[in-house]
């Protein structure tokens, strides 16, 4: 008879204490990024591939995909701008940290510090000389990265749905935008902005 499995809650707690064991600190307070997957995929969108830029950058965001091939793993980082893939080998980070990505889990919050390089493929990467955890995932992300299918799941845990489907982020993004612009237009004509006292705690 096969073992059950393990909580997965369990699993990465005992992961979180492996990473405080040996001195990191899993909710880093700070990572000073300088480019968005954006701005690095408009400066070397272009590159031939299996070439490299020479540009080295940091970037910082979640872990949305780990897959790991002997020395090598891929990875998928996502930041309020995009998705690049981070490559990740045992020649670049060292074997000590390589064998540390063992600790890593999708959902994670992840800086990434490397060159700009292209993969014989032409997939834009960063080939990263090192990797900081900047918060530890500890509750499993939904299974299907390409979005949360139950409605009512959606509209209780918005978290979840922002994390993981596209089209309510843009949504987010597209209604920032048309208020800042409302905002802006008002301002110019003197107009001031109040919130006045609700009657009840929960408006609706």
């Amino acid at each position: 008879m096969s073992e059950p499995p393990r909580d997965v809650q369990a699993v990465r707690r005992e992961k979180l204490e492996r990473l405080r064991a040996r001195g990191v600190e899993p909710f880093a307070l700070r990572f000073d990024r300088d480019a968005l997957v954006s701005n690095v995929r408009k400066k070397h969108g272009d590159i031939e591939p299996g070439s490299s830029t020479g540009d080295t950058v940091r970037i910082a965001g979640r872990l949305i995909a780990l897959r790991r091939h002997g020395q090598l793993t891929f990875g998928e980082l996502r930041d309020g701008s995009g998705d690049l893939q981070l490559m990740l080998s045992e020649e670049g980070l060292g074997e000590t940290e390589y064998a540390h990505l063992d600790d890593l889990d999708i959902g994670d919050w992840v800086g990434a510090e490397g060159e700009v390089v292209s993969t014989k493929k032409g997939e834009l990467s960063v080939l990263a000389s090192r990797v900081t955890l900047l918060s530890k995932s500890l509750r499993p992300m939904p299974e299907k990265w390409h979005g949360l299918k139950d409605v009512e799941l959606r509209l209780r845990q918005r978290y979840l749905d922002l994390a993981t489907t596209e089209e309510t982020r843009e949504r987010t993004r597209a209604r920032a935008r048309m208020l800042k612009a409302l905002r802006d237009h008002l301002d110019e004509r003197g107009f001031v902005e109040l919130e006045t006292p609700v009657l009840q705690s929960v408006p609706g």
